[in-house]
């Protein structure tokens, strides 16, 4: 076997270095955004006026339920999924193999052969996994199905990059189901190799439903379907919380789940709790953070810990605490098992969850799907996982942090380069 010329090889290195340097260069921020507001969350006036600004409706009379972790969530997206009479809608990121996919084909299966309307959006990068055995039975039995931004050909590795992160269950238009939690055994069941994942889900009743299948027909759409005029009925209000549904695509600079993000952040008055694996601020989002803490608020940031399914974004993220600490910043990272929620909330009034994780790719790259929701019984129960989750959490110390040895803060140092593009 001829062996390349040394001189081959270097070449090769240094075009690709060049490659990744420019791509790190265009993934930067254009711009910092330094947002302010003069209105609290807890204004009366604020839902609107939040509403208004990232240009999204804000529905009255919505109900929450709370799933903590999949053993609690996927039963209830089972029942809705069998309970189905008109139509139904699914977008998911992850739809692996195992167990829990097959449930999920058996109960698609059976509602599109009752004679359900059944859609499916699959990213065709996270969803690759699913077995192809599945995806011919619920193509069998009238299940439509669309990959979202396929790979199969060469493409433009900006395109490629991104990627639709939405979870979303919508069922007859009355109920949804959005958060972090994927299709695949880990978020029910311990395994060899990891414990199950830590998570959180929400099922949505009343008229903020149906502006979750909004967010799936822009999607569906993109795939090549036909979207129905169902999308104009709203169910009727069955709660007291108001709630906007933010759905974002890859934008520069700030689409409207960052913006909105930093105007949670700059109402907060008192406190702001943000939970989420793969954390990394990025100048807009630091600075807000440092703001709050200006004003007095307290922050607290809870993260995954050495358990991830990602370690370098781990690195990359751990990067920036101690400038976080400084400001006075509480860091906390999370030790039984990979943490995977993203939930915020704000001055026990205002939670922001979904499936975007605090970071670049998250809010600027992926298609991702929020609810901001102002309940003040939501934000209790949301607090209140937090708190539990917290007495299992390694709290960080400052000083502590910043003796750590140099070889452990130059590897953060080198994956925090990546972090716009993580």
């Amino acid at each position: 076997m001829k062996l390349p010329k040394p001189r081959n090889v270097v070449f090769a290195l240094a075009i690709a270095a060049a490659i990744i340097a420019a791509g790190l260069v265009i993934a930067q921020d254009q711009e910092t955004l330094r947002v302010r507001t003069s209105l609290a969350a807890s204004d009366p006036r604020f839902p609107a006026y939040l509403a208004l600004l990232i240009s999204n409706p804000l529905t009255t009379g919505d109900a929450y339920v709370v799933h903590t972790n999949g053993d609690a969530a996927f039963p209830a997206m089972l029942k809705a999924i069998d309970s189905a009479k008109y139509r139904l809608v699914f977008e998911t990121y992850i739809f692996g193999t195992g167990e829990i996919a097959g449930r999920f084909v058996q109960a698609l299966e059976a509602a599109a052969r009752r004679g359900v309307d059944c859609r499916m959006v699959l990213d065709s990068v996270g969803a690759s996994a699913m077995d192809k055995g599945h995806v011919e039975r619920l193509e069998a039995a009238g299940c439509h199905i669309g990959w979202f931004n396929e790979v199969s050909n060469l493409r433009l590795i900006e395109e490629v990059n991104y990627r639709t992160h939405r979870k979303a269950l919508v069922v007859d238009g009355d109920v949804a189901f959005i958060g972090g939690i994927g299709v695949a055994d880990q978020w029910a069941m311990s395994t060899e190799d990891q414990p199950k994942w830590r998570d959180t889900h929400i099922e949505i009743h009343g008229p903020a439903a149906i502006n979750v299948e909004a967010a799936f027909n822009e999607n569906w759409i993109e795939t090549g379907g036909i979207v129905e005029p169902d999308v104009l009925v709203h169910a009727p209000p069955t709660g007291k919380a108001k709630s906007i549904v933010v759905w974002s695509s890859p934008e520069g600079g700030a689409n409207e789940l960052k913006l909105l993000y930093l105007l949670a952040i700059a109402a907060a008055r008192k406190t702001v709790d943000i939970q989420s694996p793969y954390l990394i601020v990025d100048e807009s989002t630091e600075w807000s953070l440092a703001e709050a803490r200006k004003r007095g608020v307290r922050v607290r940031l809870l993260t995954e810990g050495d358990i991830t399914d990602a370690k370098p974004v781990k690195f990359a993220g751990r990067e920036s605490y101690a400038r976080l600490m400084e400001h006075g910043i509480e860091i906390a990272e999370y030790q039984p098992a990979m943490m995977h929620t993203k939930v915020l909330v704000v001055d026990g009034i205002l939670s922001i969850i979904g499936s975007a994780n605090f970071d670049n790719r998250s809010l600027e790259l992926n298609d991702e799907l929020n609810a901001a929701v102002f309940d003040a019984e939501l934000a209790a129960r949301l607090t209140a996982d937090f708190e539990r989750d917290l007495q299992q959490s390694s709290r960080l110390q400052l000083e502590e942090w910043r003796s750590r040895p140099v070889h452990i803060r130059a590897r953060e140092k080198l994956w925090s380069f990546f972090g716009e593009v993580f």
